[in-house]
């Protein structure tokens, strides 16, 4: 498959990049900076400084079997960069015809934005990311393409470990979490093998 990593240099973005490549799939890295991934075959790498700027990922996409989504936005302060990206994303694809678009958005969002701890756990750390999130899955949704949206727990730095359970309705504890090498085996997964297409599953260990 032909592969378009969005927030291909970020934590979770560049699981998804090494992952498709050792699948053997061909891998279009949207970065802010020329560089800043090891070179490697398979691998092309294209500048997007600017999340807004619709023209020149545009002109990344044609020929793309699917498009991931691994954008987020700072740590502390508000942000719009999912918002913002998605936008772009969505007018790009449409621009290029590719219609395969998997996103990682977060448990909390939205409906599930309730009175569980850990949603009110997570609006407490990080409610500026997201706000983002809320405001960019709308734009997914409503957009006509055959979308997939991932709504993971807090993420872990680890080594896969191959072991964790999805679905929509998963339940999500406190102390619920995935390694995004996990995630991003199950990013890929759904690209090769759409099981969650206009659905919004849930991934934890």
């Amino acid at each position: 498959m032909r592969v378009a990593v969005l927030g291909a240099t970020g934590a979770t973005g560049r699981q998804v990049v090494s992952a498709a490549l050792a699948r053997g799939h061909h891998v279009v890295a949207l970065v802010r900076r020329a560089g800043t991934l090891a070179p490697a075959a398979n691998l092309d790498e294209v500048v997007w400084p600017d999340v807004a700027d619709t023209t020149a990922l545009a002109r990344a996409l044609p020929g793309a079997d699917v498009v991931i989504s691994a954008l987020g936005g700072a740590d502390r302060g508000p942000t719009t960069v999912c918002t913002d990206g998605i936008r772009s994303a969505v007018a790009a694809m449409k621009a290029a015809e590719v219609d395969r678009l998997i996103a990682v958005s977060a448990h909390g969002v939205l409906e599930t934005h309730d009175k569980s701890l850990y949603s009110v756990a997570v609006w407490a750390n990080v409610a500026e990311r997201m706000r983002d999130k809320e405001t960019m899955e709308p734009l997914i949704t409503a957009s006509g393409l055959r979308w997939t949206i991932v709504r993971p727990p807090k993420l872990a730095d680890h080594d896969a470990i191959g072991r964790y359970r999805t679905g929509t309705d998963l339940p999500i504890r406190l102390w619920s979490s995935i390694g995004r090498a996990d995630l991003a085996a199950f990013l890929l997964d759904e690209a090769e093998t759409p099981r969650y297409t206009r659905a919004f599953p849930r991934i934890a260990r």
